[in-house]
């Protein structure tokens, strides 16, 4: 699907709700117009097809008539928001823009930043006359990774449209879901509704005021949502559909989610940077088995692990070698069990502990922990030891002022009854902290960020 064919798309509803932001409401009409504005800017200061535009802004309708203007021209887009995981110097030093574009106020500003479109990925683009998306990776594990996409082949997943929907994009502008998200609605001609602020009450009220359907959040979003009394405080009977992925969902929230939303489809979603989203679907609400797939992916399990070959992969890392196999497979580092179609998630690899050579998952234990009464939220995680090399710990939070102590006991306790001996936390604290990051996904560290 090229842009030319989306703009295609907006014209047959020109008077269709686009956007909702910011209390204002914009038609497809007006992205058209926008566009062609967009489009003269971007003419008139000469940006070249395969040049790297490092765009910095958030969610708007402009930013989104401004990317789709960028895409026309050829360029790489690489969207970077205040709340990046990712320094903006690190981006620049590894994406070497030719320019940066600053629209995180009412009107973009360009600047000449002097980068080559010299990589051979980038000539690639370049030479097909393809637009580019660059998205940076956490770099949890060492130096963040430059994931190219072909935009083009990004958009094909959108071909045919689905039903509309009112969604709120609730993942980053520089998050692949995010992005997913936007071209999923646009593409259907829904209304993508934009919050600034992601708490659960500004969330809430935004979905009670522009009867939101689709809410596509995290885990640990939906774990603070559960544990409030936002579905007493807020009219939410707006919500059609809640989806969540991006990290493993513990049962304990989804079943406190189910009861709360009794009326709500629970879906399961899966979905790498460096190979798109998959079509999903759970086994029932409530469930954590789920079928993931769908045209264009194919998915096998070895020894445990999820590999996925996929038509909307990525070309490969700007700074990195290719992780394809030879046949164009994907080891995704995602442990699995199997369950004849179904799988379960337990969580990647890279997440693992080793506690003197026998492996934790720290959402196994977060689970057990989180079924406690009183328990708002746990993070686990390992703290080095010079016997073991790791143990178990676990930051908690209380819904109520708990003593320590007696709070120690009881999660022992409960772990002790559920899990092997090794996988009990030998250290418990107490925290007062939020327990996950800007992106609402749950931080397994000592203290939060």
């Amino acid at each position: 699907m090229t842009v030319e064919e989306l703009l295609e798309r907006f014209a047959t509803r020109p008077s269709a709700r686009a956007f909702v932001a910011d209390g204002r409401t914009v038609t497809y009409g007006e992205v058209l117009d926008r566009v062609a504005v967009e489009r003269a800017r971007v003419a008139v200061e000469g940006i070249a097809p395969g040049e790297v535009v490092l765009l910095l802004a958030d969610y708007s309708p402009e930013v989104f008539c401004l990317i789709l203007a960028l895409a026309e021209a050829g360029a790489v887009i690489a969207p970077l928001t205040p709340e990046s995981v990712v320094e903006r110097e690190t981006v620049t030093d590894l994406a070497q823009p030719a320019w940066i574009v600053d629209a995180l106020s009412d009107e973009p500003r360009f600047e000449r930043a002097g980068g080559a479109a010299d990589h051979p990925l980038l000539a690639r683009l370049r030479e097909h006359g393809r637009p580019g998306l660059l998205l940076f990776s956490s770099g949890s594990t060492g130096t963040p990774k430059g994931i190219v996409h072909d935009l083009e082949r990004v958009m094909e997943k959108f071909t045919a449209p689905r039903r509309a929907q009112t969604a709120i994009c609730f993942l980053m502008l520089d998050h692949f879901g995010g992005i997913n998200t936007l071209l999923a609605i646009t593409s259907s001609l829904g209304t993508v509704v934009t919050v600034r602020e992601r708490s659960v009450a500004a969330i809430c009220a935004t979905i009670e005021r522009e009867r939101v359907e689709l809410l596509p959040a995290t885990p640990s979003f939906l774990n603070v949502l559960v544990r409030s009394d936002a579905h007493e405080r807020f009219d939410l009977s707006s919500l059609r559909t809640i989806t969540y992925g991006t990290e493993v969902m513990p049962q304990a929230t989804l079943d406190r989610l189910a009861e709360r939303f009794p009326g709500v489809k629970l879906q399961q979603t899966y979905g790498l940077s460096e190979l798109g989203v998959l079509r999903s679907q759970s086994r029932e609400d409530g469930s954590l088995w789920v079928r993931v797939g769908g045209s264009g992916f194919e998915t096998k399990v070895v020894d445990g692990i999820l590999w996925i070959r996929s038509q909307f992969a990525m070309l490969g890392y700007l700074n990195a070698p290719s992780p394809f196999d030879a046949d164009g497979w994907f080891c995704t580092q995602d442990r699995v069990e199997v369950d004849g179609e179904w799988l379960r998630i337990l969580g990647r690899t890279t997440d693992l502990l080793n506690v003197g050579g026998q492996k934790v998952y720290p959402a196994e234990v977060e689970e057990v922990i989180l079924e406690l009464d009183g328990i708002e939220d746990v993070a686990v995680y390992g703290e080095p030891h010079p016997l073991l090399g790791t143990i178990v710990a676990a930051r908690v939070r209380t819904t109520e002022p708990e003593a320590l102590p007696a709070l120690k006991k009881r999660v022992r306790r409960a772990c002790a009854a559920r899990l092997a001996p090794f996988k009990v936390p030998a250290k418990v604290v107490l925290s007062d902290d939020d327990l996950y990051t800007s992106r609402l996904k749950k931080q397994r560290t000592a203290h939060a960020a």
